[in-house]
C-alpha cells in the first residue's frame, strides 16, 4: 500500500468518526479511483435531519480531523444554508446533505461506476 492510500484511509477513518460523533445518517464511501477523469479519489456522503445537524456534522469532522491529523479542508462550501455542505480535503471530498436534498440530487447515481461502501451505524 502506498503512502497516499494509507493517508487517505486514515483521513477517511477520522472523517467517519467525526460523522458518527454527532449521529450522521446513511454514510456511504464512493471509491472513484477506477473512474477516469475524477477530481478526487473518494466521496464520503452522509446526511443529517436539519441544517443544525448538518452544521454539527461539518464542525465535528473539522474538529476530529484537525485534532488527530493536524489537517484542515482545502475548501468548504454551502455552510450558510446547510442543505448541502461540501468539504474538500483534496483527495477526499465530503458531502453532508439534509435528507431531502440528498434524495433530490442523488449523486450516488451520477457516480454509478464507483465502488460504494456503506457504513453501518448503531444509533
Amino acid at each position: 500500500m502506498t503512502n497516499k492510500e494509507t493517508s487517505n484511509d486514515i483521513l477517511i477513518a477520522h472523517i467517519i468518526k467525526g460523522i458518527e460523533e454527532v449521529k450522521g445518517n446513511d454514510i456511504d464511501i464512493l471509491d472513484l479511483r477506477e473512474i477516469e477523469n475524477t477530481v478526487c479519489d473518494y466521496f464520503i456522503i452522509c446526511n443529517g435531519t436539519s441544517n443544525t445537524q448538518v452544521n454539527a456534522i461539518v464542525n465535528s469532522i473539522q474538529k476530529t480531523v484537525s485534532k488527530s491529523l493536524k489537517d484542515k479542508p482545502w475548501h468548504i462550501e454551502g455552510s450558510d444554508n446547510a442543505e448541502w455542505v461540501l468539504m474538500d480535503y483534496v483527495n477526499v471530498v465530503v458531502h453532508v446533505f439534509q435528507k431531502h436534498i440528498r434524495e433530490f440530487y442523488d449523486i450516488e447515481s451520477l457516480w454509478g461506476d464507483a465502488k460504494v461502501t456503506s457504513i453501518e451505524t448503531n444509533y
